[in-house]
């Protein structure tokens, strides 16, 4: 019976720990579009700390909508650094949402 009990608390700890929502590693603010005209320009501008970067996209299991919005908009997000950044200023978000 005490092997059944600890198999079962286990396993509830285990569901309780997947479920759980996990941290983002950044706080920014999506400050509006990149309206610029040049070959390496577009995207959206984010302040993350004191930095100005931009971003093309959003992962697609985001629930937060680009189109039509008032900016700014405040979000915490997890990203990198574009490994094939054109103007050095270009980040990859991994996984964003509405704060």
């Amino acid at each position: 019976m005490k092997k059944i009990s600890s198999v079962v608390i286990l396993f509830i700890c285990c569901i309780c720990c997947s479920v759980q929502d996990h941290e983002f590693d950044s706080e920014g603010i999506i400050t509006g579009i990149d309206n610029r005209e040049c070959s390496c320009c577009g995207g959206y501008f984010i302040e993350i700390g004191d930095s100005t970067h931009r971003f093309e996209t959003i992962p697609s299991n985001s629930n937060l909508r680009l189109e039509n919005q008032d900016f700014p908009i405040l979000v915490k997000l997890d990203w990198h650094e574009d490994p094939n950044a054109c103007l050095g200023d270009e980040i990859i978000v991994e996984r964003i949402e509405r704060r």
